[in-house]
This record gives C-alpha cells, structure tokens and sequence, in this order.
C-alpha cells in the first residue's frame, strides 16, 4: 500500500504573489526534519504538501510526529493513493481503513474532486462509495452530523488520497519567513513560550541564558539546555549562548540601590542580548515578559529596560493571563521541565522591596557607578555557544 502524509497549509494559502517562496521555505524545513527519519519525496500541489517515503526503511510514525511541529501546517493526515477510480477509491477505503470501520457504529463519506475532469461531482462519488461500505460493513449507519468515522476521498491531479480526519497542525508560518530574532531563555515558564510564539509566525530564533555560577547551579544550566532542546523540534536546530553573569550581577550589588537591582540588571541583559543578536545578522530581540507579573515588567520598569535597545522587542505574552500561557507551556512539552526547582540567576541577589516605576534619570545615575561597558564586553568574550540539534536525546 502506497501511504503518504498530506501537510494542509494554513495561512500560506492567503498570501499574494510571494506565495511559493512560503511553500518552498515549508519544504525546506521539511525535508530537514525527515532526514531524521529516513528518505522521503516532498512536493507541493493544490495547496498541500505531499510526503511520500521513498523505502521500506522509512520511519513513517516518527516522521508524522515531526510534522505535528511544523509550523506553516494547519492540518496532517496519513493518507494511502489510488488510481482515481470509483472502485479503485472504494477498494482502497474498505482496505485502509478497515478496522476503524469495524470498531464503529456510524460512519460518513465526503469527497474532494480537485481534478475537474474527474467524470463525478463531489456528492455523487461520496453517495456511492458511502453506499458501497454501508454494503460491505453491516454494523455502520449513516450519519451525516456527527459520524464516528468520515472517510475523506481526494481526487487529485497525480491520483486519489483516501484517510480519516486529519491531525491539527502547528498552525503559523514557516520557520524563516519573518526573519531571525534572539530570546532572552530563562529555567521558567515564560521564555521558552515566547520563544515557540514567535518561531510560530515564522522567526528562526536563537537563544541567550544569563548563567550566575556558583550562584545558580550547573543543574540549572542543563534544565535550561534541555527547555532549549525541548523547542529544537518546534523551531528548528539552533544555538543557546550562555552568558557569564556572574561579575555583573556582584557589581551591581555592590555599587548600585538595592531596589534598582533588578532593572540594572535587564538593562545589562538586553544589552548582551542586542550585541549576540547584530552578530547574528538577527533584526529583533524576544521576551517573555508579561504585564505586570513581577516588578520588572511594570510599563515604566520595560520602558526603562527598552531604553538600552536599538532593535525592536518582541513580548508575545505581554497580555496573556499566566492560565494560557501555563497551556501553551504543556503543550510544547515543556512545562514539567520549567517547573523544576534549580535557581534562576534572576532569582539571585533579589531586592527585598524593588522599584516598580524606576525612572531613566535614576537609573542612569545608578549606572554611572559602573564600567557599564567593560562588564558588558567582558560578559560577550565569555559568552559560550552550545548547538542544539532538530532532535536529540533526553
């Protein structure tokens, strides 16, 4: 039997003129993906992409898992081809699609005819192949409103496509297409969230952690790696650059108020970032700051923290309540590990009261206690860079 995985495409259908470069980057990412899992032909037609195994040696369970996860793709199903016969279609159904209808009680057929020369309309090849089951399988009825199984029969140019309901997509735009930006990733909830947001409209993200040793533990590193290697499927292969933020954080405890700590200490984060970012030809920085969360994330304290930026920052979560962010933590798989207990540098040296609405004049003068720009290139020469692979061990 001849089973392929059909991509549905998403938002790609709408777009004008540049359309196919939307539908070659969705390939592209594709076939990186399964390489993984043996050789595969991709190919575009009708507004799907077309993923057929070129062997028996094709890992066809793991490579349907994968495109769960990519993004540009509304819907996926696993699909057998046929002639585009009536009867081709009909023996096909009954075959593919055997057991399901065994199990099931009630049962509908409904038809796609893509291919105009195809000599029935849509409603005529769904009334006889429906028929003809309803025949051959004596527990089903017909129901048209809420059936326990729909088989869906697609005539198309190359040939015809027999499945069951499709699978939800990863929804969004292909990886690439937006551009590149750099996520601030810490050991919480909220980065790693951000980070998938805006891989999902379609940015090639690499990722910044602030790693304080001895302050914050070796275990707390690796949680944050494998958050990083959590995402790798959701936005590609990528790069965590660990910063050392030691020093930095001992100074501003040293020289600076208290209450300002933690706003100085963005300022330095956002700077670091901004410099790995113009070193990655990336035009954007990502954070998953949320309104009002913790006392760094009041308008005036962002404000603040922005000030140190030229490139624009992203906060995809700015306006979410912390339920639906917790919902789209599960479901990219990486809730159980945020919630671990290892320290997070921003949990280091923190002030007792902060400031909620800092202002630039006092941060400034704050700052000026600093050799702001020897601990911030200090803190890039150290700057260790690990490559996150697509797909990795755990």
């Amino acid at each position: 039997m001849n089973e392929i995985i059909l991509l549905k495409h998403g938002e790609i259908v709408l777009k004008g003129l540049n359309r196919r470069s939307f539908e070659d980057k969705l390939m592209g990412n594709a076939q990186r993906r399964l390489r993984h899992f043996g050789q595969f032909r991709v190919y575009t037609k009708q507004s799907t992409t077309y993923i057929e195994p070129q062997n028996d040696a094709c890992d066809m369970d793991g490579a349907f898992d994968a495109m769960t996860k990519l993004f540009g793709v509304a819907g996926l199903c696993r699909a057998a081809a046929c002639e585009k016969t009536k009867e081709a279609m009909l023996e096909l159904a009954a075959d593919y699609l055997g057991d399901r209808l065994r199990k099931a009680q009630t049962f509908k057929v409904e038809s796609k005819r893509a291919d105009k020369q195809f000599p029935m309309t849509s409603i005529q090849l769904s009334q006889w192949v429906g028929g003809e089951l309803h025949e051959c399988f004596s527990n089903l009825s017909v129901d048209v409103h809420t059936p326990e199984v729909t088989v869906y029969l697609e005539v198309r140019e190359d040939a015809a496509y027999v499945h069951a309901t499709a699978d939800g997509g990863a929804g969004g735009l292909p990886v690439g297409m937006g551009g590149r930006a750099v996520s601030l990733l810490s050991g919480g909830i909220d980065s790693p969230v951000s980070s998938w947001m805006m891989a999902r409209r379609g940015l090639a993200v690499d990722m910044v952690h602030f790693w304080s040793y001895p302050y914050t533990s070796v275990e707390a590193k690796e949680k944050v790696l494998d958050l990083a290697r959590i995402l790798a499927p959701w936005v590609g292969g990528h790069v965590v650059h660990v910063v050392p933020f030691t020093k930095i954080q001992e100074e501003i405890r040293r020289c600076c108020p208290e209450e300002l700590f933690t706003v100085l200490m963005r300022r330095f984060m956002m700077r670091i970032a901004e410099d790995v970012a113009i070193f990655l030809k990336a035009q954007a920085l990502i954070t998953g700051e949320n309104l009002g969360q913790v006392a760094s994330q009041t308008v005036e304290a962002m404000a603040v923290t922005e000030a140190v930026c030229t490139l624009p920052v992203l906060r995809p979560l700015i306006g979410m309540d912390k339920t639906e962010i917790i919902g789209y933590s599960r479901r990219i798989g990486a809730f159980e590990t945020s919630i671990l207990p290892f320290e997070d540098c921003c949990t280091v040296f923190t002030p007792r009261r902060p400031r909620i609405k800092p202002t630039l004049e006092e941060i400034l003068e704050a700052e000026a206690q600093l050799d702001v720009e020897a601990l911030t290139q200090e803190a890039i020469r150290g700057i260790e860079r690990i490559k996150i692979p697509l797909f990795s061990a755990r």
